[in-house]
């Protein structure tokens, strides 16, 4: 499966034998074999290249993820010894690999120089889940995931604020109430957390009798951050990503009562080996996790109430 998969990404069965340090007809063999034991044409070979048949089309997905779960079977196994060159990958959304994970990374570097990290980055907590299904990572930190069979850890909570440019009206204010900001515009981020179908901060303004007026829409909140620092409109973020250094030219006034969601460590699999020691590590790490841990529990928010955000 990894020569198929590796054919098929190099379109090139020369190619794909110099990468797979094998001779091109041994890697010819291969691929006929495995033709043989599903039944049919996976290739069709061209003069220049190779294409996809209807049966392959179909094979391929299922061929990358049983690559990639040999592969992480493969990484936990030596990161679980402490291996030299073992690798842990770890997926998250973007906020969080800006205001939480480097100061984690840096004390796990101190901890297991042995085990390299490799961080994966995605927009939205959904991209998230469907990058962790596919097998592109060992473990993901974020929000509680939606509908997920696998282990899901707590490992401490976010808390969500308010930021503003230096020259509002409210900037000499450590907090604030959300009716205050009812006539204010808003810049809103894709991130935004999705409460019982809405968005988050359609919701929580309607309960303070207003509707927010948006006026721009980001992909990243450390984009949105920026728009606030700018005056462009005030933005709803983690505290951490404001710390991280992203926005030292503008405010951050805590909401009465305060926003706070959890943060969650999950995988397809048990966490073991180097992905349980991260785990701990993340629930250690103030102000993000608790400083004296409870026993980890899988699955342990499960039951939590649909808010993301209280």
């Amino acid at each position: 499966m990894e020569y198929f998969v590796t054919v098929v990404e190099e379109a090139s069965f020369t190619r794909a034998a110099e990468l797979l340090h094998v001779t091109q007809p041994a890697l010819s063999h291969q691929i006929k074999a495995l033709e043989r034991s599903v039944g049919g044409e996976l290739l069709e070979r061209l003069p220049r290249g190779v294409r996809l048949t209807s049966m392959g089309r179909a094979f391929l997905p299922h061929a990358r993820l049983a690559v990639r779960s040999a592969l992480q079977a493969q990484r936990a196994a030596r990161a679980a010894a402490g291996a030299e060159g073992g690798e842990l990958h770890i997926a998250s959304v973007h906020a969080i690999a800006v205001g939480v994970l480097p100061d984690a990374f840096a004390r796990w570097r101190r901890t297991h120089p042995g085990v390299r990290l490799i961080l994966h980055e995605y927009a939205t907590a959904e991209a998230l889940e469907e990058a962790l299904e596919r097998g592109a990572a060992d473990l993901a930190v974020g929000p509680p995931p939606q509908r997920w069979e696998g282990p899901v850890v707590p490992v401490g909570e976010e808390e969500v604020a308010l930021v503003v440019a230096f020259d509002d009206p409210l900037a000499g204010r450590s907090s604030v109430r959300l009716e205050e900001l009812a006539d204010h515009d808003w810049v809103r981020c894709a991130m935004e957390p999705v409460v019982d179908g809405r968005p988050f901060l359609d919701l929580v303004c309607e309960r303070a009798g207003f509707t927010p007026r948006t006026v721009v829409r980001t992909e990243h909140t450390s984009t949105a951050v920026r728009m606030a620092a700018a005056g462009v409109g005030v933005v709803a973020a983690p505290t951490h990503v404001v710390r991280g250094g992203i926005g030292e030219d503008c405010v951050l006034l805590r909401v009465e009562p305060s926003w706070k969601r959890p943060l969650t460590v999950f995988s397809r699999v048990e966490l073991v080996g180097a992905a349980a020691s991260f785990t701990e590590l993340l629930r250690g790490s103030a102000p993000y996790g608790r400083r004296e841990p409870s026993p980890v529990r899988p699955n342990a928010d499960r039951g939590c109430p649909a808010e993301v955000v209280r």
